[in-house]
């Protein structure tokens, strides 16, 4: 058990877990860090944190057409509300409402064909043909509120994300559907229209270089890997991004070989693309914790990102009827508060995925009292990584070591870890997230 007060936004970050040996961070760095954060902290050292909360109903209007059951619903948003209003969490943010994004910003991302497409899906133009034009793509639907909440979603990310970099807030969540780090350059994927959070991202750094935007930390902890916000930052050196998904060897959602620990970027980006990919389902809050501490933490520590934009999906939960992991709201929110030593604490929260209806709650709950600077106490049951996390572990460190030199040290010896799950229970996951996209596909 692990119980303290949630750190200042002037304190260094700490390496450590209770479930796996710490790794120290560079010699002074933690000195440097504490007397940048001490001068220009989002929020003063004893204040109340700012933040902010975008909730609108108009994105779930974004269903699927003719009401057919479906994973990514509106349902997922509204549970979140009333988890959040229930604990009196809502109350105590700073209530926002969402704009809809300008196709200037979106077409710095996404194609203008792709633009025009997600404009117009809504119109009368496309009633005798939407569900024929959705089944052009993959794992895709539109309805008549379609457009308005996709250019809604990505605006709210713009809006937030441009509260927090002006220190207006001192972090924000967005409670944004639909979804978007699937989204390619030129068309939707994977329940994701616009990709919300790369849109964001490149607005900081491009639109509005007075905010002093010039290094983004993009943390996708959604349990598939964010294959469209990988390539939009692929060789822009500018942006660190940070992927921990399940691969299952190139088996898992979106099947892509690029989700892979040898994608490290390429040209002027080349080690600042980083993939942790699970070989299994069944990862916990030690697997993921592990991964924390003995990669991003040192690498982030080490890039110094002036802002974090965490593509927040909530799958890897337990009972995820999707994802197939384990991840506790005590281990999110873990994770969260373990990124708090960096940017100055300013973090930004863009809705992903989530599909168990109290998991995902639970979770956005349990993350927004960390940002809220509540006393956390992590009460989940004591676990040790798995073997093929650690063997993961390593591959990526040997990738990123020549980048990273901080990941140069050795691991840790003698640390407890468990088999993996049979290779039955795997298939079995795998089965039933294939089953239930065939069924969808079958019905579109």
């Amino acid at each position: 058990v692990q119980s303290s007060r949630l750190p200042h936004r002037d304190a260094p970050p700490q390496f450590s877990t209770p479930l796996c040996p710490p790794v120290s961070p560079p010699p002074g760095r933690g000195d440097r860090r504490r007397r940048m954060a001490a001068a220009g902290a989002a929020t003063p050292v004893g204040a109340a944190p700012r933040v902010g909360l975008l909730y609108d109903d108009r994105m779930c209007a974004h269903a699927t057409p003719d009401g057919e059951k479906h994973p990514e619903n509106p349902e997922r948003l509204r549970a979140i509300r009333r988890k959040l209003d229930a604990e009196g969490v809502a109350s105590r943010c700073v209530d926002m409402k969402a704009k809809e994004a300008k196709e200037k910003y979106i077409a710095s991302v996404h194609t203008p064909n792709h633009i025009k497409l997600i404009r117009d899906i809504s119109s009368k133009e496309y009633d005798y043909r939407r569900n024929k034009t959705a089944r052009k793509f993959n794992s895709i639907y539109f309805n008549e509120g379609s457009s308005e909440s996709a250019f809604l979603a990505a605006g709210s990310v713009i809006e937030v994300a441009e509260k927090v970099a002006a220190g207006e807030l001192s972090s924000a969540i967005a409670l944004v559907r639909p979804p978007g780090h699937h989204a390619e350059h030129n068309e939707p994927m994977g329940f994701c229209l616009f990709n919300n959070v790369a849109i964001a991202a490149n607005y900081l750094l491009n639109e509005r270089p007075d905010l002093g935007i010039n290094k983004i930390l993009i943390v996708d902890w959604d349990v598939h890997h964010g294959n469209g916000t990988q390539k939009m930052f692929y060789s822009d050196p500018r942006v660190l991004f940070f992927s921990v998904h399940r691969f299952d060897y190139g088996s898992f959602y979106p099947c892509e070989g690029d989700a892979s620990h040898c994608f490290i970027g390429e040209g002027a980006g080349e080690g600042y693309n980083i993939n942790v990919p699970w070989e299994h389902g069944k990862c916990s809050d030690a697997d993921y914790v592990a991964a924390w501490d003995h990669v991003l933490l040192p690498i982030a520590e080490a890039f110094d990102p002036d802002i974090i934009l965490l593509s927040a999906g909530f799958d890897a939960a337990m009972g995820d009827p999707l994802g197939g992991c384990c991840i506790t709201p005590d281990g999110y929110a873990l994770l969260l508060t373990k990124l708090l030593g960096f940017a100055k604490g300013r973090i930004v929260m863009a809705l992903e995925g989530g599909y168990n209806l109290k998991s995902i709650a639970n979770s956005l709950c349990a993350c927004t009292k960390v940002l809220l600077g509540d006393n956390f106490t992590y009460n989940s049951p004591r676990m040790q990584p798995f073997e093929s996390t650690w063997r993961v572990i390593q591959m990526v460190r040997d990738e990123l070591k020549a980048y990273w030199p901080v990941l140069s040290s050795k691991l840790p010896d003698n640390v407890p870890l468990r088999s993996a799950p049979s290779y039955i229970e795997v298939n079995f996951i795998f089965l039933i997230f294939f089953l239930v996209t065939l069924c969808w596909d079958l019905l579109g």
